[in-house]
């Protein structure tokens, strides 16, 4: 069921790219697997799915430690900077970087690890408080604050849009960010910096792909609804 629910997502994320005028293999479809058991990734990871997002640092050591060494894990939660260590030696993509004493902590750990760690920074583009991330505003100084760490390397940028009955009220979120990361590339010598745009779920992933996403972070379309008491 799990390998079915992510080729259908697949295959509605690629006909989104072809009505867009967009290659679909521009767009990585990331599941996130948090509060889901270790089988259920084998079943995608068997399938060749090697990119895997979870929210939580305990979990995701976890499941590294159980599961092939050559999965790609994405760090998309919040993360605290006491828990930076635990998943510095082999974490692919840190998506949710939203300070600069963050920043300065995964580039330490990074050091420590001999490794460069790829980051993106989490922005709050619909503004809501509950959320974390900076205001689009202040990103492009944040930027300019960080790039100075010699060990992480600033990938582009990732938000999570408001939830709502209807995305195409929240498509100005999308749409922002996919300004930022081109001013942002404008202002920049090196273009790849700011290529990554993570936006998009399960309830609004079909406008994020229209608006420029190239990760889209899909738990419950592939992975059911979850368990939130096995966190």
């Amino acid at each position: 069921m799990v390998l079915e629910n992510y080729r259908k997502v697949r295959g509605e994320v690629d006909e989104v790219c072809r009505k867009a005028g967009r290659d679909p293999e521009e767009v990585l479809l990331l599941p996130v697997s948090k509060t889901k058991p270790a089988e259920m990734i084998r079943e995608l990871y068997d399938a060749g799915v090697r990119d895997f997002g979870e929210n939580y640092v305990q979990e995701l050591r976890a499941k590294h430690e159980e599961l092939p060494e050559d999965i790609r894990w994405h760090m998309i939660g919040h993360l605290q900077r006491n828990k930076v260590k635990y998943i510095a030696p082999f974490v692919y993509l840190i998506h949710s970087v939203d300070s600069v004493e963050l920043a300065r902590t995964i580039d330490k750990e990074a050091a420590k690890c001999g490794r460069t760690i790829p980051i993106l920074i989490e922005v709050n583009a619909g503004g809501e408080e509950s959320k974390f991330g900076l205001t689009v505003a202040d990103a492009p100084a944040f930027l300019e604050e960080i790039r100075e760490l010699e060990h992480i390397k600033v990938r582009g940028f990732m938000t999570s849009a408001p939830f709502v009955s209807d995305p195409e009220t929240i498509r100005f979120v999308f749409r922002d960010l996919y300004k930022l990361s081109l001013d942002t590339a404008l202002k920049n010598h090196n273009n790849d910096l700011v290529n990554i745009l993570s936006m998009g779920m399960s309830n609004d992933y079909h406008v994020a792909v229209e608006e420029g996403a190239t990760i889209v972070r899909i738990g419950t379309d592939i992975f059911g609804a979850r368990d939130y008491s096995q966190k």
